[in-house]
């Protein structure tokens, strides 16, 4: 895996319900290194910090390998890399290979895959219309958010070294399908809420479906 850009944001105002949001989904490719901190990434815009940033969302990559499927999809949108509102645009990314728990290094980084990402309505005004989350969701390929276990930096063409391959875990792919199956594997919910690298919350989120 390799990164072929990094984006940052600054605040955009959207309209949502007649009224006026700021979002930072708005992302740039920038010509430089960024820095990757505990929280989130330096320098880039977190609106929600209910729903982004923090310590198991501060930095989100996707794959570059998904953006033809997409735009195919919706031929007229102004293309170009951080459209998903990914900080690292990232080759080679497959969710399916990828697990929670995972530790990489990239660049000066040491980094831990935590959850995939869940789209939101502003997602859905970024393309023009709702309906891309429903289709983001049947593709099933999220990209993922990750926690930053030692700050650092990180540019375009470092590649993701693994030094940790999680054990008792699952795929991002798998738990981006659990979180949306009406039917829940019951042994994927019972390796997720024993996974540290997932935050307490959505561990006990799926905890209330174990039968």
């Amino acid at each position: 895996m390799k990164i072929i850009s990094t984006n940052i944001a600054k605040p955009t105002t959207i309209i949502w319900n007649n009224k006026e949001e700021t979002t930072g989904i708005y992302k740039k490719p920038v010509n430089k290194a960024i820095f990757l901190g505990n929280e989130n990434v330096e320098n880039d815009e977190v609106s929600d910090r209910k729903h982004h940033g923090g310590e198991f969302k501060a930095c989100y990559l996707f794959s570059v390998d998904q953006y033809d499927f997409w735009k195919n999809l919706y031929p007229n949108l102004n293309w170009e890399l951080g459209m998903f509102g990914e900080n690292l645009s990232v080759s080679g990314l497959n969710e399916k290979e990828i697990h929670i728990g995972d530790i990489y290094r990239i660049g000066s980084a040491l980094v831990q895959v935590t959850q995939p990402r869940e789209p939101c309505y502003k997602f859905g005004v970024k393309f023009g219309t709702q309906k891309v989350l429903k289709e983001f969701i049947e593709n099933g390929y999220p990209g993922t958010y990750i926690r930053i276990l030692e700050e650092g930096r990180v540019k375009t063409g470092d590649t993701l070294q693994l030094i940790e391959k999680a054990k008792n875990s699952i795929s991002t792919w798998e738990l981006f399908n659990l979180l949306y199956s009406k039917e829940k594997n019951q042994d994927h919910i019972k390796l997720m809420i024993a996974n540290n690298a997932l935050p307490k919350k959505k561990r006990d989120e799926l905890a209330s479906f174990l039968k």
